[in-house]
């Protein structure tokens, strides 16, 4: 385990230790979740993420312990990582996709990245007795030590992911001191359950929209909805509709496995559940939601391409969840990242996120910095 003392401190007891470690079983839950307690995507979550055999990523995760006690933490991953992976397609994306059709490594760089890639936004999680002053401190310091990590690892390439704006504080000043450039990331779409009955939520849509959505709700009288905690014989055809979803998708960067779908479910029993869809008996959708009681996040919809369009699934999805929601008191529904007309249509608001990078290399960086406007994902606008 690369471990080290990170203040020159006289009085040991109190020097901030920072720690890599390979399993998010070696912290523990309750270590973990003292410092992430808001975060719907908790311990139970990165471990299902862990254990899920995606391919092409190793999971590290970062603490910082001040008097035997964790006091700051962050889940990390390594990745090869090709930096066109955020660029909408087009002439430049489709001519990098030549080239490294020939030259396997062009614009591929090893990356380590503090956060998660299965996870809606990154976060930096503080034990609660930390004091927001203190905060600025400990995040420095772990960031500090995050680089040692992706030198050992050999990373060129160092980043955060998807962290929301405006940059916390505690945040701010650690990476503009380090020089990581940002770059716009897709931002997260959320609605506030703030209304008693489906009825009250529609008339507060437009007119127009209203009109609409009553319409495709009709839909509802031809399809089957089932809330399910497992997947039991129709993992295999969730799989394959989700294979169909990403596979329509611009937005490509990890492939989930049947693992993560099964570990998530099982791992955040009472906190997760899938809906599924039928059509005279056909499977033509499955939508998964975890939540915490307050809040729920819409993780993946999936949908037959073809079949499943004309019963309006994704808009009866929209409203299963928002039922489920005034049925457990759940107080807010994110509704994930990309795809913002209909949601914002529906009555979502946007929170931007960001993405920073730093190349160890300071030559590439202010190249980097140059070109990365190319890369942003900022769909707020």
């Amino acid at each position: 385990m690369l471990q080290r003392s990170l203040s020159p401190s006289p009085t040991p007891a109190r020097d901030p230790v920072a720690e890599v470690h390979f399993s998010i079983r070696a912290i523990g839950r309750d270590a973990w979740n003292a410092c992430f307690h808001d975060q719907v995507e908790d311990y139970d979550c990165l471990l299902a993420i862990e254990e899920a055999g995606i391919e092409g990523f190793e999971w590290r995760y970062i603490t910082v312990a001040e008097d035997g006690r964790i006091s700051a933490a962050m889940p990390a991953f390594l990745c090869p990582y090709a930096l066109d992976t955020t660029l909408e397609e087009g002439a430049l994306r489709r001519g990098i996709r030549w080239v490294r059709q020939r030259f396997a490594g062009f614009l591929t760089l090893r990356l380590a990245c503090l956060g998660s890639p299965c996870t809606e936004t990154g976060a930096v999680g503080f034990h609660p007795d930390v004091p927001p002053e203190r905060r600025e401190v400990l995040f420095a310091e772990l960031l500090s030590f995050f680089e040692q990590l992706a030198a050992t690892e050999d990373c060129a390439l160092m980043g955060l992911k998807d962290i929301p704006q405006p940059v916390a504080p505690a945040l701010d000043g650690p990476l503009s001191a380090r020089r990581y450039a940002m770059i716009g990331g897709l931002p997260t779409a959320w609605l506030d359950i703030d209304f008693k009955t489906i009825d009250e939520y529609l008339a507060r849509l437009s007119s127009g929209t209203r009109k609409d959505m009553r319409r495709k709700l009709k839909s509802f009288a031809r399809v089957r909805v089932e809330i399910r905690t497992d997947f039991g014989d129709f993992l295999p055809e969730v799989m394959r509709l989700y294979h169909d979803t990403r596979n329509r998708s611009e937005w490509q960067f990890e492939e989930l496995t049947a693992g993560y779908f099964e570990g998530i479910l099982s791992r955040m029993d009472g906190r997760s559940f899938c809906a599924f869809y039928f059509v005279d008996d056909r499977l033509l959708a499955a939508n998964l939601i975890v939540h915490d009681g307050r809040a729920a996040i819409d993780k993946f919809f999936c949908m037959d391409g073809e079949e499943g369009r004309p019963y309006n699934l994704y808009f009866l999805s929209w409203f299963t969840n928002l039922r489920y929601c005034l049925e457990h008191g759940i107080r807010r529904y994110q509704s994930g990242q990309a795809y913002y007309e209909n949601k914002v249509r529906l009555g979502s608001k946007l929170t931007a996120n960001a993405m920073f990078f730093r190349h160890r290399n300071p030559v590439l960086q202010k190249i980097l910095r140059l070109v990365s406007p190319l890369f942003s994902t900022d769909e707020a606008g």
